[in-house]
């Protein structure tokens, strides 16, 4: 009778723990903690329920309930996208987008796309090239380049309008890369390389008309200046005048005679220069 009132003791403490631990469990099974950053969806059998589970602890059913949790922190992702320019030349480009979820929608986001991941492939990539095919089409390749910031604004406006449809928030988006066909790349080189060739002739050609102008000044100031010689030597004294600064000269200048210029009736009134010194030896 001992063994067996021991045996029943036993047998009774280990069905005691048993329904110990399936309380344990579906005590821990009956609510969800959702962090900040996060939102969450309980869908019971399958289904999901309305009302996004925000940061905190929510109480869910246990055993035939799950909960998805949603990161609605900004996020990153990296796109490429193609598209062809109003003059039919071919754009590439890889995108930088910043988004996040919005955390109220996120059971909407469950039902339709079910993951994130999901939503990414199916959604954000192809909105992206959608967009990115609309910008392009509205300018021509020189404006792609010439107006980058343009095509970048046009963009954020059809990809917003585009993912705000999806519970998606674009935050910011950034131009990775932008390329163009081999061919107009080249097309777009030969025309700088035009250009400059361009713009230096036309440097080559004002800097000879400024050379030419400053030789039309120099003759105009050698003209200017021997009428104004002539109208000396044929003024009352001049003759003297211009010998007296020619000694003068002389005297400051050191050894060397200056050359002295006068009129001679001989050369029919033309001016024409002899050296003091040359004067001097002679008249002795």
């Amino acid at each position: 009778m001992k063994g067996q009132s021991y045996g029943q003791s036993n047998s009774g403490l280990l069905i005691l723990a048993i329904v110990a631990a399936v309380l344990l469990f579906i005590g821990l099974g009956s609510y969800v903690i959702i962090n900040p950053g996060e939102a969450g969806v309980i869908s019971v059998l399958g289904r999901a329920r309305d009302g996004a589970l925000l940061e905190g602890i929510h109480l869910k059913p246990p055993l035939i309930s799950k909960v998805d949790v949603y990161d609605v922190t900004v996020q990153k992702f990296e796109v490429p996208a193609q598209g062809a320019t109003k003059d039919l030349q071919d754009l590439t480009a890889s995108f930088a987008i910043n988004f996040r979820l919005d955390p109220d929608q996120v059971v909407e986001i469950r039902r339709n796309q079910g993951s994130l991941q999901n939503l990414v492939s199916k959604i954000i990539a192809p909105q992206t090239q959608e967009s990115f095919k609309i910008a392009a089409a509205l300018r021509t390749a020189e404006e792609a380049i010439t107006k980058r910031s343009e095509l970048k604004r046009d963009f954020d406006a059809a990809l917003r309008e585009r993912l705000e449809k999806y519970a998606v928030l674009v935050i910011d988006t950034s131009v990775v890369d932008l390329s163009f066909s081999r061919e107009f790349a080249k097309a777009v080189e030969d025309k700088q390389i035009a250009e400059q060739r361009a713009q230096r002739a036309v440097y080559i050609a004002q800097e000879a008309q400024q050379e030419a102008q400053a030789e039309i000044n120099r003759a105009q100031g050698k003209a200017e200046a021997q009428r104004l010689l002539a109208e000396t030597l044929d003024a009352p004294g001049g003759q003297l005048v211009l010998q007296k600064e020619a000694i003068a000269a002389w005297r400051e200048g050191g050894a060397q005679m200056p050359n002295v210029l006068v009129l001679s009736g001989e050369t029919g009134g033309i001016p024409f220069l002899f050296n003091l010194k040359d004067f001097q030896a002679a008249s002795h």
